[in-house]
């Protein structure tokens, strides 16, 4: 099985999950946190800048590790994401 294939999350799941960070933004529209996937393995926040990386189909939605990640540009984050934090 490939590496995108194991980090792959549903459609449905990826519409309701939100940044725990950018949810609370009262400056960033209706529905702020909105992830989006990018690699296979990433859900990145246009809000906050947080970038949470996917391991093993199972998204890492702490905000010390969308942080850490937050000025990594989108095209250099590591495909598949690192197994520390």
């Amino acid at each position: 099985m490939s590496e995108k294939a194991t980090n792959e999350i549903s459609p449905e799941l990826l519409e309701i999950l939100r940044c725990p960070e950018a949810v609370h933004f009262t400056d960033k529209g209706d529905d702020p946190g909105r992830l989006e996937m990018v690699h296979g393995c990433w859900l990145v926040c246009e809000d906050s800048g947080n970038k949470y990386p996917v391991r093993d189909g199972i998204p890492v939605m702490l905000v010390e590790v969308g942080q850490k990640y937050r000025e990594v540009a989108v095209a250099d984050l590591p495909v598949p994401p690192p197994n520390e934090d």
